[in-house]
């Protein structure tokens, strides 16, 4: 590897690679067309961006490699340790994406770049107004190419990989891989060689997983009783709408706590605002939903808290491993009402961990829910062992495998 990234890394104290990195950055420096799964927080970053960083032609004052983002926020983290880890090199690095004043990105491409890390809305404004040329792209990389598809991206990646000269090496990087990420890689890929470390789950070892049952009218005085007993140094907290979001940032407020909400009603100086706050420990809670929150890597996170219990498995793990990563501890607390059950049940399904009750009260609850905790008429679904379901009247603990 080039002496001037050796020089950086050793500055930002990587003593060794993470799995992806040790088996992805070969096959790219290569040229090999690569597709990538790790979990969240396992360091792809560094798995595509060290080999692009030294394959970029510093001579050549074109834009020469293109990565996507679903968010702002990842694309602005993926630039910023691309910049971390070039800062000896000079690999000239841009991002655009909207919400921010495309004059001040359009003056930025004028400067001249290697590398654009942007969203897909606004590449393809950009594309569109003629003020950003891709004909010498060489490179291309899609980060959490899963998101960015279940976000609806995936004509608008269409679009641009159409605008890129189809003699290019290619990395998609995804915590899973449905079917239309596949399909997306048949199309546009030669013969990618596939990396599989892990699905998105936190290492059970480092991650320490809760729940707690709750009605709705409770989750405010439990969450201000978690932490107080807790006293995180940082904790995040997902809530499931935008307004939602807010307004509990607002009530937390209320009551003395340094707290930002990040969720997609703000502007981006807002949003901006928020997670400076937040990594930078001026904030010790941050109350976000999900989207806005994709990307969000920073370290020592503490405790991790579903307010509201996702939908979606799959979110579950995404949101938890904000917590727990590279190497480092943490904890994560779901607030869970009757009507998370379904959802919880499929949770423990899919993953190695034992989620423990936070409290002697919570297994009680599990297990002899009284008719406060469930409506009265509706069945709790249990799961047999082997995942085989059934339903009861409540007696059993309802998620238990």
């Amino acid at each position: 590897m080039d002496a001037s990234l050796v020089r950086s890394l050793h500055e930002m104290e990587y003593r060794e690679p993470f799995p992806i990195q040790e088996r992805a950055i070969g096959p790219i420096l290569r040229g090999v067309d690569v597709i990538g799964q790790a979990k969240t927080g396992s360091g792809k970053t560094a798995a595509f961006g060290l080999p692009l960083l030294q394959l970029v032609d510093t001579r050549v004052d074109r834009v020469q490699a293109l990565i996507l983002a679903p968010t702002r926020e990842l694309a602005v983290q993926i630039s910023e340790e691309l910049k971390k880890m070039g800062r000896y090199t000079d690999v000239k690095v841009v991002t655009i994406y909207g919400g921010q004043s495309i004059n001040v990105q359009l003056e930025a491409l004028a400067r001249g770049a290697h590398v654009v890390v942007g969203t897909p809305g606004r590449v393809i404004d950009l594309l569109d107004r003629r003020r950003l040329d891709l004909h010498a792209v060489r490179y291309v990389v899609l980060d959490e190419a899963d998101r960015m598809l279940d976000m609806g991206f995936i004509d608008d990646v269409e679009y641009i990989l159409e605008a890129v000269p189809g003699r290019r090496q290619m990395s998609l990087f995804s915590a899973t891989m449905p079917e239309e990420v596949l399909r997306l890689s048949s199309k546009y890929m030669s013969h990618p060689e596939k990396i599989l470390v892990s699905a998105d789950e936190p290492s059970v070892e480092e991650l320490d997983q809760y729940y707690t049952i709750v009605d709705e009218y409770e989750k405010l005085t439990k969450l201000t009783a978690l932490l107080k007993q807790e006293n995180p140094s940082s904790a995040l907290v997902f809530c499931r709408t935008k307004e939602k979001a807010h307004r509990l940032a607002r009530e937390l407020e209320k009551r003395f706590y340094n707290v930002a909400p990040l969720h997609g009603d703000l502007s981006q100086y807002q949003r901006d605002r928020s997670m400076d706050a937040f990594r930078t420990g001026r904030v010790d809670v941050l109350v976000a939903t999900d989207v806005a929150a994709r990307g969000i890597d920073v370290p020592g996170i503490q405790l991790v808290v579903n307010y509201d219990f996702p939908d979606d498995p799959l979110i579950y793990f995404h949101r938890v491993g904000r917590t727990a990563r590279a190497g480092s501890g943490g904890k994560s607390v779901s607030f869970l009402t009757f009507d998370d059950y379904p959802t919880f049940g499929r949770v423990q399904e899919l993953t190695k961990a034992v989620i423990k009750p936070l409290s002697p009260a919570d297994e009680e609850r599990a297990l002899h829910p009284g008719r406060s905790d469930r409506p009265r008429g509706r069945p709790v679904r249990t799961m047999r062992p082997g995942g085989s379901r059934r339903y009861s009247s409540g007696r059993n603990r309802p998620w238990r495998r």
